[in-house]
């Protein structure tokens, strides 16, 4: 049995009932550059729940629709000053640290809203049932009663509190914050409920907090058995409240861009635990909050297994791709003829009548087989245009036709009184070794309401700053691939940048050139992505002493064959050594 099966039977054996799980696809907050400047994972609700789905965790009866939270709960803990700022785009590009042009404001405030009105919804109901729910985004504990940052606008945690209060529930509550933050805007606005105990775990210094705050700061990079001593430690002078309040941060792992401790995913995990079964027939409330981190969304739905099955002990297979194993569903579930032709051989009835005169000029197919209204439907399903939209565009429509190099279709949005175009690609089909792919000859993703800041710099090739949907084309494109019965995607990248951000799913084709492309990640690793492809493109990089010069070569994704280590990459990686400005990193 492999591990994902284990892991499946595993769920339907220890399932102890229902987990009330709070979720809607509008809490990817629509701000693209986020990912890419912070770090922040963007997609980890819908991964997480997904994963749940595909677990047999995530049943009808237990996933939650959110609803907005009202301005008149929100104002029972915030201010009217900070209420009313947060209507304004200036606010909001504060509190994220990005540029009034990359946001929607409706969009972004109704993200927050959704995620707050969760928090109290879940509340309810685990004062209800006396058990665990979870909310998949929330934990937003640095908004204080009059002031935000740090990307939290609104305290749910706080909100959730006052609302059970005004609804009549009058019992202890327990905040236990194990975001790898300090609870600075939390403790501000509790400060003033005598019957709720704030209790945390962070690995930042962030000045003193109110007091009665039990707040234990841990050394940077504090390894699983210390965190976990201190957690022991940290539940034993706080015992269970009537209302427990769980910040369950997935930005404590080791490498978090912002988090500076240095917990495993099985640390993490086992935290959940600790804390789950010390909280055993109470009501529970359980948020993610912060995550900087490839695998933030990991912690997540480690989080949500251990509510579910009460056991720390099979790990989530490292080979699971939430995004590959959604679209592929979809992808099963998409009727070809909705795209373009059914087994319609490529020289047709109709093509002999054209090439006759006989018909008039046929409708341009990508590939032939994709229509523009077949694209359009695609990216309707697998919710590229929804994505397209909150971050500000209307009017979405597909245009296919042929340019130099293959095929083309372009997605057009309007904006700002403007149509832009927002996705350029342009395929046609290749052979390798016999084998047919599919060739990217050209894609690029542009977000042109954005502008390029000292934060998110332009990259060489960049016109206009990313869409911040590369892994959803990047499955796009394999499915492309399949549904012709092709055999792999290859594109030959153009910078290093490029190569560096498809290296998971794409290798070279060469081995020799992979061999030098892995030397080349491993020697100049330590430096910012940035740098290092600027360094590239001026030639200001050597190999083995001289100058080097990026080489596009073919990289190649294999739809049906895992990637193998090649001896020649191997050697070819030994015998490489990069260096920058005549300084070796490696």
């Amino acid at each position: 049995m492999n591990p994902w099966s284990r892991l499946k039977a595993q769920a339907a054996r220890l399932m102890r009932g229902p987990l009330p799980t709070f979720y809607d696809p509008a809490y990817r907050i629509p701000i693209a550059s986020l990912e890419q400047r912070a770090g922040m994972a963007l997609r980890r609700a819908d991964f997480a729940a997904w994963t749940l789905a595909d677990l047999g965790l995530l049943r009808e009866n237990d996933l939650r629709t959110p609803r907005r939270v009202s301005w008149g709960e929100l104002a029972l803990v915030h201010s009217g000053r900070l209420l009313e700022s947060l209507t304004q785009p200036e606010t909001l590009a504060q509190i994220f640290a990005v540029r009034v042009e990359e946001l929607d404001p409706d969009e972004v405030l109704h993200t927050l809203r959704l995620a707050v009105g969760a928090t109290v919804d879940a509340a309810r109901e685990a004062l209800r049932r006396k058990g665990p729910t979870l909310n998949l985004l929330g934990g937003f504990h640095h908004a204080g009663p009059d002031s935000a940052g740090g990307f939290c606008a609104v305290n749910d945690l706080a909100v959730a509190i006052a609302v059970a209060r005004g609804e009549g529930f009058d019992g202890t509550v327990l905040i236990l914050d194990l975001d790898a933050h300090p609870p600075d805007g939390t403790a501000l606005c509790v400060a003033g409920d005598p019957k709720v105990r704030l209790a945390s775990l962070s690995g930042s210094d962030w000045g003193a907090l109110p007091e009665g705050v039990d707040e234990v700061r841990l050394p940077e990079g504090c390894r699983d058995p210390d965190y976990l001593s201190a957690l022991d430690a940290l539940l034993k002078r706080n015992p269970p409240g009537d209302l427990n309040l769980i910040i369950a941060g997935c930005d404590v792992l080791a490498g978090d861009r912002f988090g500076r401790l240095g917990l495993t995913l099985t640390g993490a995990r086992r935290r959940d635990l600790r804390v789950a079964r010390a909280l055993k027939g109470r009501a529970s409330v359980w948020v993610p909050s912060g995550g900087y981190h490839d695998d933030s969304w990991r912690v997540l739905v480690g989080t949500a297994l251990v509510l579910a099955m009460d056991s720390a002990d099979d790990p989530l297979p490292a080979d699971y791709e939430p995004l590959r194993a959604r679209f592929s569903r979809i992808f099963e579930e998409v009727a070809p003829h909705k795209l373009g032709v059914v087994e319609e051989p490529w020289f047709s009835a109709e093509d002999l009548e054209m090439s006759l005169g006989q018909r008039g000029h046929k409708d341009k197919r990508l590939l032939g087989f994709y229509t523009a209204a077949g694209l359009e439907f695609a990216c309707y399903q697998y919710g590229l245009f929804d994505q397209m939209r909150r971050l500000g565009y209307t009017n979405l429509r597909v245009v296919v036709d042929e340019a130099a190099g293959g095929d083309r279709a372009r997605t057009l949005g309007t904006a700002d009184g403007k149509e832009h175009m927002l996705v350029e690609m342009v395929l046609e089909r290749h052979r390798l070794n016999d084998e047919e792919l599919l060739f990217v000859n050209w894609l690029t993703l542009r977000h042109p309401r954005a502008a390029f800041t000292a934060e998110r710099p332009q990259l060489p090739g960049q016109d206009a700053p990313g869409l911040g949907l590369a892994p959803e084309f990047t499955q796009i494109l394999a499915l492309m691939a399949r549904r012709l019965r092709l055999k792999g995607v290859i594109f030959r990248p153009s910078h290093y940048h490029v190569a560096y951000a498809c290296r998971r799913r794409f290798r070279f084709a060469d081995p020799a050139r992979q061999g030098r492309f892995e030397a080349l990640n491993r020697d100049l690793g330590g430096q910012r992505l940035l740098d290092v492809t600027r360094a590239v493109s001026a030639g200001e990089v050597t190999l083995n002493g001289e100058p080097y010069v990026w080489e596009p070569a073919d990289m190649v994704m294999w739809l049906d064959r895992e990637p193998q280590e090649d001896v020649m990459a191997e050697a070819e990686r030994q015998r490489s050594r990069f260096e920058w400005r005549g300084a070796a990193v490696s």
